[in-house]
C-alpha cells in the first residue's frame, strides 16, 4: 500500500495534478525545493553559477547625497562613490541575478549596476520607483510607486509598462510572496494597511487594517514570510514590533514587541532566525521562528538608526544602513555582536551586499528563493 501511495504521488507531481483544497503554484515559478523551508536555496555560499564569479561588494544608496557608496566588505573601506539621479532609495537584485537596479525615485529613474564589473550603467526612465520587486516566475518587475499610489507591472529587462494597478492605500512600500507564489502581501506605510494581491491576475483582492497600539496609527514597513510559508511577519515602526499574520488568514494578527521603530527584516542563512532592525533605538532583535521567541538583542555602541541591508554570502555578517547617522553598521551573526561603523553619504537607505546565495531574486535589497 505504501509503494502504491508513493507511486501515486510521483504520478500526481509528474502530471501537475493539484490535490483538492490546494492551489496550483504560480505558473513558471521554479519549484519549491523544500516545503518546510522556502529559503533552503539560500544556504551559506550556495551561489548560483550566474553570480559565483562576481566580486563581493556592498552597494549603499545615499538618498540625500544622490550617490552610491561601494564598500569592500573584506577591508570595510569605501572604494568608490558614484553619482546617481536624484533620490536613490534601494539597490535591488534582478530576478535573473545579473543586474542590480538603483531606485532613483525622486529623479524618476532606475539605474543599472553590473555587479560582475562593478560599474554603473545608463539610467532607464521609470516614474516614482520607490521600491522594486519581481514576480517569482520572473515574468514581471513590480515598481512600488508610493507617491503615485500604483503597482506598476513592467518588463523585467526593459522596464516597459505591462499593467498599471491603482491602489486605495497610502505609502505602498514593501512586499513578500506566499510559498506557492500565487499571491503577495504588500504594506501601506501611511494608512496602516496591508494589501493582498493576486500575482497572475495582477489584481488587488482585499485590504486589511492593522490594529492600533499605544493610540498610534500603525506604520508597517518590511514584511517577510516564515520558512515554512505559514506566517507573514510585518515590521511596524509606530507599534515598535512585529505583527504576525497567518498566510491562510489575511487580516488576522498577533503581535511581538521588539524595539523602538521596528523597520527591516532578514532571514538568517540557516532559516532559524529573523533579524529585525529597530531604527528608533539603534538595535537589532533576533526572533526564533520555531516559537516566535526573542532570543537576543544586538545594540549599536553609542546608538544609531539601522534601516535596510542584507546578510553576507557566508551568512556570518549582517550589513545595514544607518539611515540618520550617515554610516553603515556591520554585525557578527555567529557571535551576536557589533563589529564596526563605516562612514558613507547622507541618509543611506536600502543597501545591498552582493552576490548572495539563491536561485532567483524577488527584489528589494535581496530576497532570494
Amino acid at each position: 500500500m505504501k509503494k502504491l501511495s508513493a507511486l501515486f504521488a510521483i504520478i500526481v507531481l509528474a502530471l501537475g495534478i493539484v490535490p483538492a483544497g490546494a492551489s496550483a503554484p504560480l505558473a513558471g515559478m521554479p519549484p519549491v525545493l523544500d516545503q518546510n523551508d522556502i529559503y533552503s536555496a539560500d544556504r551559506p555560499n550556495h551561489l548560483s553559477p550566474v553570480v559565483k564569479d562576481m566580486p563581493e561588494r556592498v552597494y549603499v544608496p545615499n538618498h540625500t547625497s544622490n550617490t552610491i557608496s561601494v564598500i569592500d566588505p573584506k577591508t570595510f573601506k569605501v572604494i568608490a562613490t558614484w553619482k546617481t539621479p536624484r533620490g536613490p532609495q534601494h539597490v535591488v537584485p534582478s530576478w535573473d541575478l545579473k543586474t542590480l537596479w538603483v531606485n532613483d525615485n525622486e529623479g524618476n529613474f532606475l539605474t543599472p549596476i553590473n555587479p560582475m564589473t562593478v560599474t554603473l550603467g545608463k539610467s532607464v526612465a521609470v516614474h516614482d520607483p520607490y521600491n522594486l520587486y519581481f514576480t517569482p516566475n520572473g515574468k514581471y518587475a513590480i515598481v512600488m510607486a508610493e507617491a503615485d499610489r500604483q503597482l506598476v507591472f513592467r518588463d523585467p529587462h526593459t522596464m516597459a509598462i505591462r499593467k498599471t494597478v491603482p491602489v486605495k492605500c497610502d505609502g505602498l512600500n514593501h512586499a513578500d510572496w506566499s510559498k506557492d507564489g500565487t499571491f503577495f502581501v504588500a504594506t501601506c506605510e501611511f494608512s496602516g494597511e496591508l494589501m493582498l494581491v493576486d500575482t497572475a491576475k495582477m489584481k488587488v483582492l482585499k485590504y486589511a487594517k492593522i490594529p492600533t497600539t499605544y493610540n498610534k496609527q500603525p506604520m508597517p514597513q518590511d514584511i517577510k514570510i516564515s520558512p515554512d510559508g505559514s506566517t507573514f511577519y510585518v515590521a511596524d515602526m509606530m507599534s515598535d514590533g512585529i505583527w504576525t499574520m497567518p498566510a491562510d488568514n489575511f487580516g488576522s494578527f498577533g503581535f511581538i514587541k521588539t524595539g523602538k521603530a521596528a523597520h527591516g527584516e532578514y532571514v538568517t542563512r540557516d532559516s532559524k532566525n529573523l533579524l529585525i532592525t529597530n531604527r528608533g533605538e539603534g538595535s537589532v532583535s533576533v526572533l526564533r521562528f520555531s516559537d516566535n521567541a526573542l532570543v537576543a538583542k544586538w545594540k549599536i555602541p553609542g546608538g544609531g538608526s539601522p534601516d535596510m541591508g542584507g546578510i553576507s554570502a557566508d551568512g556570518k555578517e549582517f550589513w545595514v544602513s544607518g539611515r540618520y547617522n550617515n554610516e553603515v553598521y556591520v554585525f557578527d551573526i555567529e557571535h551576536g555582536k557589533f563589529l564596526t561603523k563605516i562612514a558613507v553619504g547622507k541618509e543611506p537607505h536600502g543597501l545591498s551586499i552582493y552576490p548572495q546565495p539563491g536561485r532567483y531574486s524577488l527584489g528589494h535589497t535581496g530576497v532570494f528563493r
